[in-house]
């Protein structure tokens, strides 16, 4: 026999084992477990003592571990999520839900979550129909626990990871998680306090950039690097964190940048800062919210009632006096005035019509424009750009009319955003909130049908 035969049969040998290792690994009866949603319901109502978030009725479930409690709850009859909370019973204070599993698939009455013997985590509805697993039978799991920093986890003989919730956010970061290409790439917001579907914002992380989405493609907020400029500088990761800083006791948030090149050896950390704290809370958690903010919530041990802080909102008409912080004023955010409106210095402060701009309220809109030809025209508001504008480079080098024609040919359109200046035109598929710039170089032309 030639030694490279040999090689290839010590190579297979030793694979072979493995597989047979693996296989072989269950999990010991003790650590196996099936709850079923029965029993007692208790209410998580804002106005009473014991408060959990979206004010739910919810099931607690055995798995525990301070400050996280493994629960079934429901905002609207018998639609339940697994889910985990994160604090303690406290006077007056809300406990949020920081990992969901099922999200968008809930389950009824007598569903069941069990581990069985092959390692496999499942959530069954009463029917046995499976509406969220881990995928992981029988690939070595010995083990469920829920760890300190909030990571739900499936753990092999040798204590690595299997599976873990941190590589499945919902619209929570908590310390010490990561978003990452080619891994878990997003945050994705809740569509209302009731209906616990996915929403229309997201956070995602992309090679040149981390980036807030309204309905997947219009871009609202991305953080500037000058290191992501150059050509083979990528994204690889992006962190929520605690940091110490140099002064006594004091600590913030912050996310951390992980960037690469495609040279070897190269390694790049770059920072935002979230909130600077009196102490060190590793009991923190990042929240994309349903209004598509960004907010970062910190828990103090040792209060009696209002034990969550909210330290930082992305969007907030709060001055940047914190130095390092960044801010963005809430005329940014795409539903701060609703289905349409004009907005200034973190106010809804028009109603655009074609006859002028009136007072604003909740019932201000655009008329349907219609697809037939000469069946619409626009009307012209002047120092004014869309959310998209900020943070999107539009088309270049188009001339007024070549916007206007572009917008008037889709059907979907229902206005376009032109800047005089360097020529660039964005077309918007909805039209939603309005920035008065002050700059007059800046227009927006809003499609109106004919009377």
């Amino acid at each position: 026999m030639t030694s490279s035969s040999s090689s290839l049969s010590l190579i297979f040998f030793c694979f072979m084992f493995r597989l047979i290792s693996i296989s072989d690994a269950i999990v010991p009866p003790n650590e196996t477990f099936h709850y079923v949603n029965n029993g007692d319901l208790f209410f998580g109502n804002e106005y009473l003592i014991y408060d959990s978030e979206y004010a739910p009725t919810y099931r607690v479930l055995p798995p525990y571990i301070f400050p996280f409690r493994l629960c079934f709850y429901n905002t609207t009859p018998n639609a339940y999520t697994l889910a985990l909370r994160m604090g303690r019973y406290r006077g007056a204070t809300v406990m949020p839900w920081v990992w969901e599993a099922n999200r968008g698939k809930p389950v009824r009455e007598n569903a069941t979550l069990s581990l069985g013997s092959d390692g496999n985590l499942v959530l069954a509805d009463a029917d046995g129909r499976i509406a969220w697993q881990t995928n992981t039978p029988n690939i070595g799991v010995v083990g469920f626990a829920i760890l300190s920093d909030g990571n739900v986890v499936l753990r092999d003989s040798k204590g690595n990871f299997v599976w873990q919730s941190f590589d499945h956010p919902t619209d929570t970061l908590l310390i010490g998680q990561s978003l990452r290409i080619g891994g878990p790439y997003k945050l994705v917001s809740r569509e209302s306090v009731t209906n616990n579907v996915n929403g229309a914002y997201s956070l995602v992380i992309e090679p040149k950039r981390l980036a807030l989405y309204y309905k997947n493609d219009m871009r609202y907020w991305s953080p500037s690097f000058s290191e992501l400029n150059r050509r083979n500088v990528m994204l690889a990761n992006v962190t929520f964190k605690i940091a110490e800083t140099d002064y006594v006791e004091t600590y913030f948030h912050e996310l951390e940048f992980g960037l690469v090149n495609a040279r070897p050896r190269f390694a790049h950390t770059a920072y935002l800062v979230l909130g600077r704290i009196q102490y060190n809370s590793s009991l923190s958690y990042l929240r994309l919210g349903i209004d598509g903010n960004i907010r970062v919530y910190t828990y103090r041990r040792n209060v009696r009632t209002q034990a969550w802080t909210l330290l930082y909102t992305l969007f907030d008409k709060t001055e940047n006096v914190d130095g390092g912080l960044i801010f963005e004023d809430e005329c940014q955010q795409p539903n701060r005035c609703g289905n349409f409106g004009l907005c200034e210095d973190s106010q809804c402060v028009g109603c655009p019509t074609p006859n002028g701009v009136f007072a604003w309220s909740k019932d201000c809109d655009t008329k349907p424009p219609g697809c037939k030809p000469g069946g619409f025209t626009y009307y012209q508001l002047k120092g004014v750009d869309h959310f998209t504008v900020k943070y999107t480079a539009g088309n270049h080098f188009a001339s007024r009319s070549d916007c206007e024609s572009k917008c008037s040919k889709d059907c979907g359109c229902l206005g376009y955003f032109y800047h005089t200046d360097n020529s660039r035109c964005w077309i918007a598929h909805e039209l939603k909130t309005l920035t008065r710039v002050g700059n007059s170089t800046h227009l927006a032309y809003i499609k109106t049908p004919v009377r």
